[in-house]
């Protein structure tokens, strides 16, 4: 019996897989909604459902950069912006999971200071 040589390799049906699975890939990638500002948050097992009606989103990414809604803070004038913010504001507080806590804390110290008691700290349902 004698066996029959290969001299080339049939890539048409590979090619035929990876476009249905390009295809498969950018009609649900499209779906998917991302933020403005990228944030990995942590994980949590409890949800929230309410929705307050005055709210400010703070956000501290993994840098350290601050953000109040979709304006970049300094540091230094996080204090000022917040006291422009009535103290019956709702604010959600938004944290990389990959910044340091030094960040956290002094958003949390001015927060506390000037008696903003409406806070909440965001996290992702797992």
């Amino acid at each position: 019996m004698q066996r029959k040589k290969f001299d080339s390799i049939n890539v048409v049906p590979f090619i035929d897989i990876m476009l249905v699975l390009l295809v498969i890939v950018l009609t649900t990638a499209s779906f998917i909604q991302t933020g403005v500002i990228k944030i990995d948050i942590p994980n949590s097992s409890a949800e929230s459902e309410d929705e307050p009606k005055e709210k400010l989103k703070i956000a501290v990414k993994k840098e350290g950069e601050i953000f109040f809604g979709k304006e970049a803070v300094s540091k230094e004038d996080v204090e000022n912006q917040l006291l422009g913010y009535s103290k019956e504001t709702t604010i959600h507080l938004f944290c990389d999971k990959d910044a340091t806590f030094d960040h956290f804390v002094f958003l949390l110290d001015i927060i506390k200071k000037h008696n903003y008691e409406n806070l909440g700290i965001i996290t992702q349902h797992e």
